[in-house]
């Protein structure tokens, strides 16, 4: 077993097995990366909206790697171990135009810059969210020839937004070309099930892997086994909980969330802007019951106790 580094140099934009490998591992082998924050270092700690308006797409959710692993095969399966994910003590969120959830709402940019230390984050005026760190966007080379776009997942994994790729976890990820590739970035302090404004608390950070190879038994898709963990803090004040009724899951997200934003907009006084990206990165979209046709019910929970008032 060997520990290696792999540095801000080895960076590349979107899915591609013909990328050369940043790194050669050996199935057990560690290795640190240091990945880069959501917008490849365009949006900085000391930056203003401006920074948002003038985003460029194409540098968004670059990936650290790729790690080329020793013998790894088409039908084979990688495990990773996520040994440590170790915050930078800054991250940004963002309304993006033309990105998001509820897009055809919110049309302006928006930007929240944010202190964190090891257990939360100062996110605006008498709310802290919790510190969560997890991986982002995480997977192997689709076995499809030329670049795949990085921000939708695939089979192979990629950028899932996973809120449970901590520290503690095992990610199995089915192996499609030779060496399987592996690339990581997108790197998340905190977020909410459903990421539903687009962006969580985005920031750079150091991840710590272990990589070990399984012959053949390659998994049909992302697979997750999680660690124990304790009650999260987060439950101690309960919950406000809203939510979207009808015949389309997505509609019904949209309905949930709208009416969580007027909610909180309502309640703490806060503007529509500032509670969607406060709702991103805290509260919980859950399918609550998809079963009783023709009419489906999602949930948006958000936790109470972020709110200092």
């Amino acid at each position: 077993m060997h520990q290696h580094s792999l540095h801000h140099h080895a960076r590349h934009l979107g899915w591609d097995r013909d990328t050369p490998p940043a790194l050669t591992i050996a199935p057990g082998d560690r290795v640190e990366v240091r990945c880069a924050d959501a917008s490849g270092g365009q949006i900085r700690p000391d930056a203003t909206v401006d920074a948002v308006a003038g985003l460029s797409a194409e540098r968004a959710n670059p990936l650290s790697g790729p790690l080329y692993v020793d013998g790894a095969e088409p039908g084979d399966t990688l495990a990773i171990d996520i040994l440590a994910v170790q915050p930078s003590g800054w991250g940004w969120t963002a309304i993006i135009p033309g990105f998001g959830l509820l897009a055809a709402d919110f049309s302006a940019a928006h930007l929240i810059v944010s202190r964190h230390d090891v257990q939360a984050a100062e996110f605006l005026p008498g709310v802290r969210i919790p510190v969560r760190p997890f991986i982002g966007t995480i997977g192997v080379a689709p076995a499809e020839h030329g670049t795949h776009a990085v921000i939708p997942p695939y089979r192979t994994g990629g950028n899932m937004d996973c809120r449970d790729l901590v520290a503690g976890a095992r990610l199995w990820l089915p192996v499609a070309v030779p060496g399987a590739l592996l690339s990581l970035g997108d790197t998340h302090v905190a977020q909410g099930d459903g990421e539903v404004c687009g962006t969580a608390i985005e920031a750079p950070m150091d991840v710590h892997l272990r990589v070990t190879l399984h012959k053949g038994k390659g998994p049909p898709s992302p697979m997750l086994d999680l660690p124990a963990a304790p009650l999260r803090s987060e439950y101690q004040r309960g919950f406000c909980v809203t939510t979207g009724i009808g015949p389309d899951l997505m509609q019904a997200a949209r309905d949930a969330v709208r009416h969580l934003v007027d909610t909180l907009c309502a309640r703490h006084h806060m503007q529509p802007e500032d509670a969607y990206c406060l709702i991103s990165v805290a509260a919980d979209l859950r399918i609550s019951e998809i079963v009783n046709a023709p009419h489906w019910t999602v949930s948006a929970y958000f936790p109470n106790a972020v709110m200092m008032d």
